[in-house]
């Protein structure tokens, strides 16, 4: 097992601003997510919301398999920045800026633009541990405030992040790519978003990769 790059044993809340540690100060910002996510989901009314469809979600059929790469977003985005913490802080550093960006933008939109999406089905033609899953799913995560998809927009932060770090080998990055595109077509297939959602997240990928990678690129071609 390589060795991690810092040495966490010796983290105290007291050392966040010393240079080793200072890149877990991104981490604030889910406190600040969460807390916006609480106000949005418990002050705006469902019926405040305006609906969001397009003609594709009537084409897609809902398919509880595709709660497997849904859900397993939750675990990509913690193994992801567990493993730049520990191995390259820097990386960690530009997945959550990718992350926060979209995060400012998708509640600003929520506010000014509160949206929902009515796709979900009243019933599951098939009973299995998937549309248990989904069931389950349904309960806890809303169907209001979908546009943009977060979903998607942290898939395409962590498969950029993923493909810019050079530890990483092919087959990882594949893997995780290929991971990251079934995700974002998934929101479809579970209808917890309508296709609009996926596409609207694509102009936020593209601010948030600027702010977390373009900048970056650009410091380093005027050092040269």
């Amino acid at each position: 097992m390589r060795k991690p790059v810092v040495d966490y044993r010796t983290f105290r809340l007291s050392k966040i601003n010393e240079p080793q540690f200072k890149h877990l100060q991104y981490l604030l910002g889910w406190i600040g997510y969460f807390a916006l996510y609480f106000l949005t989901e418990n002050l705006i009314p469902h019926e405040k919301c305006y609906p969001v469809h397009c003609g594709l979600d009537d084409i897609i059929p809902f398919c509880e398999y595709f709660v497997i790469p849904y859900v397993g977003w939750y675990l990509l985005i913690v193994g992801s920045l567990l493993y730049f913490a520990l191995y390259n802080p820097d990386n960690f550093k530009n997945m959550m800026k990718f992350i926060i960006v979209t995060q400012i933008v998708a509640m600003a939109i929520y506010i000014i633009f509160p949206n929902r999406q009515d796709l979900r089905p009243d019933e599951f033609v098939r009973d299995n541990i998937f549309t248990d899953i989904v069931g389950l799913l349904y309960t806890f995560d809303t169907s209001t405030n979908v546009c943009p998809s977060l979903h998607v927009a942290y898939s395409v932060g962590i498969a950029s992040t993923w493909l810019k770090e050079k530890s990483a080998s092919k087959g990882c990055k594949t893997f995780i790519g290929i991971f990251c595109f079934l995700v974002c077509i998934s929101v479809a297939f579970v209808k917890q978003h309508s296709v609009v959602d996926i596409f609207v997240a694509i102009p936020v990928c593209l601010l948030a990769e600027w702010v977390a990678f373009g900048k970056c690129r650009v410091h380093k071609r005027t050092n040269k």
